[in-house]
């Protein structure tokens, strides 16, 4: 359970009144009425959850039944850590929070939530930007922490069986002595199931793709304990959309593709004269069929605060982030030829990285982005967007939100895996400043409408989560939008897999 302290009350009187500790400072706490066999849960967060106290009397002795009563808890810290995420989202704590070991106990806890009609939701890292790990109506949390093996490993297949707490990194240390690996990188170490569940991208899915491409089967519990293999027990993909059942509670990741470690890796980043002539680059690249392993963009606003941030001094302009993978004749061409691109676009300041640390000095600059962007304006929050359009418009829609930053007197430093047209604006913004708050929210729902108006997407790897619903609305229109509520409607009738989320 990574170092989590549970604490466990399988039997709760009617009669009692449970008052429960503080937030930091004194300047919350929340309080469990039990009053006229009804229970009460108010949360800082300004929500009314209601459970029945007969319902959780019944409920917590059949969680500790089949996850042991190390595997359920009501604390409040406990609660509260699986009600957020790295989001702006305010904190939505569930009622109960179980970690289930296996899918068999899983889909036992599920059919107990069926019974009494509580609602799921599940939990891998928390590393999501989306609030997907709200508990908006309450009910219990299925956190897959404990839920982490490596199951089977067919190396001359090249796939994998985890379950879904494993997370890419753990995987990977896992692939070392075997010549393989799982290439698809968010940054963040994610889960392996939260990463299915929003289709995860990251910096290498130019050459690799994105988690869509990669997982080929999935075991998912359904809301009444159901366990279903997406493309059937074995490796046959099958017409039926895993992206559908990614969100369920038990999912795992029974076959995901693996890859073998290049001979050889070389990266390099390379600086412009503006925004225009690094993705124009990016663009001209990729129609020369070079089969770049990276390439991401990062702005002069990122630049900078990744060198103050990591104490480097790269030139500070639109830059591209670079990475070739292959043998070494293929990386020779592929660096001439991309070397030609760059120069032509009035690309300078090449540096050069082969040996694997100082490769991975370069990327960890790339994935602490987001920490150097905070770091600009101490004490605020940040949020990222999400939004991706078709690789040929790149230059236009990144020109632009520059300007729309720059009138609007926001901070914003832009981060990008441009390989597949997916940036993000990393906002940051002080959460006690309405107006600047409002302003945010204007800009990027002008960023989200603007990617629209190009045959783009609000979301290209973030996911939906509660931010994004009228967006998504605008993005589909209704028949899809009423389309997909009855498919979540067939599967869940009763609405109980984490409610409030799209539909």
């Amino acid at each position: 359970m990574n170092g989590i302290v549970t604490t466990h009350r399988p039997h709760v009187r009617q009669s009692e009144t449970l008052v429960c500790g503080q937030r930091a400072k004194g300047l919350y706490c929340w309080e469990i009425l039990l009053l006229w066999s009804w229970l009460f849960v108010r949360f800082r967060c300004g929500t009314l959850c209601l459970l029945q106290g007969d319902v959780l009397e019944q409920v917590l002795p059949a969680f500790c039944a089949v996850a042991g009563e190390d595997g359920v808890s009501l604390g409040t810290a406990v609660r509260e850590q699986h009600g957020r995420d790295e989001s702006v989202h305010s904190c939505r704590p569930p009622d109960v929070v179980v970690w289930p070991r296996s899918v068999e106990e899983v889909s036992a806890l599920a059919k107990i939530c069926h019974r009494h009609r509580l609602p799921i939701v599940p939990f891998g890292t928390g590393t999501g930007l989306e609030g997907g790990v709200g508990a908006v109506k309450g009910g219990v949390c299925f956190s897959l922490r404990k839920m982490d093996r490596v199951l089977d490993l067919h190396q001359e297949d090249f796939d994998v069986t985890v379950e879904p707490g494993v997370t890419r990194k753990a995987l990977n240390s896992y692939l070392r002595d075997t010549g393989l690996w799982f290439p698809v990188d968010p940054g963040a170490d994610a889960s392996l199931c939260g990463m299915a569940a929003t289709s995860a991208s990251g910096t290498n899915a130019v050459r690799y793709g994105t988690m869509r491409e990669n997982v080929l089967n999935l075991e998912v519990v359904l809301a009444d304990g159901t366990v279903l293999h997406t493309a059937g027990e074995g490796r046959r993909p099958s017409g039926l959309d895993r992206d559908l059942l990614s969100g369920g509670s038990g999912v795992r990741v029974p076959l995901g593709v693996l890859y073998g470690i290049p001979e050889l890796m070389v990266s390099t980043v390379c600086s412009f004269p503006s925004v225009q002539a690094a993705v124009d680059s990016t663009v001209q690249v990729l129609q020369a069929g070079i089969p770049i392993a990276r390439i991401e963009f990062l702005d002069d606003v990122m630049m900078d605060a990744c060198n103050r941030f990591s104490g480097l001094s790269y030139a500070v302009s639109p830059t591209l982030f670079l990475e070739f993978h292959g043998s070494e004749k293929s990386l020779e061409e592929q660096v001439t030829i991309t070397e030609d691109i760059t120069r032509g676009n009035g690309g300078s300041d090449f540096s050069w990285a082969q040996d694997a640390e100082t490769r991975g000095q370069l990327w960890k600059a790339r994935h602490d982005a987001w920490y150097a962007a905070l770091a600009l304006r101490p004490g605020c929050k940040a949020y990222a967007t999400d939004v991706c359009v078709p690789i040929s418009l790149l230059p236009h829609i990144i020109v632009e939100t520059k300007k729309d930053l720059t009138e609007n007197r926001l901070t914003g430093p832009i981060a990008g895996h441009v390989g597949d047209g997916n940036f993000h604006c990393l906002m940051v913004l002080d959460p006690d400043d309405p107006d600047e708050v409002q302003r945010v929210h204007q800009f990027t729902e002008r960023l989200a409408r603007r990617a629209l108006s190009l045959n783009g997407t609000c979301t290209g790897e973030h996911g939906v989560g509660l931010g994004k619903r009228a967006l998504l609305q605008e993005e589909v229109g209704p028949l899809a939008i009423d389309v997909m509520r009855r498919l979540k409607a067939t599967l869940d009738p009763e609405n109980l897999m984490n409610p409030g989320k799209i539909l």
